[in-house]
């Protein structure tokens, strides 16, 4: 009898151990699903990017758009910054 509770125990331990790594390789593979999905997208957005060429014209106006905006939000927010801190300075 003696021998057979460290056997148990060792089974026990070893089915723990499977568990665990079934849970891991889960973890796993639903990563790997996520990112062939995100693959998938990226190889079909390039595919039509490629076969559209008004398409890629489009999203360079947009970024163009986007960089020119961007450069007069930060202009305005400079303007801000220097008119707050010469009230500042008025106020001392």
């Amino acid at each position: 009898m003696a021998e057979s509770e460290p056997q148990e125990g060792n089974y026990d331990n070893m089915v723990k151990i499977a568990e665990d790594l079934n849970g891991r390789l889960e973890k796993l593979l639903e990563e790997m699903e996520k990112l062939t999905v995100q693959a998938t997208w990226m190889a079909y957005d390039m595919v039509v990017i490629r076969t559209d060429p008004d398409l890629a014209n489009s999203m360079r106006r947009l970024e163009n758009a986007f960089l020119s905006c961007r450069e007069d939000v930060e202009k305005k927010w400079q303007e801000v910054l220097s008119e707050s801190k010469g009230e500042e300075q008025k106020k001392e």
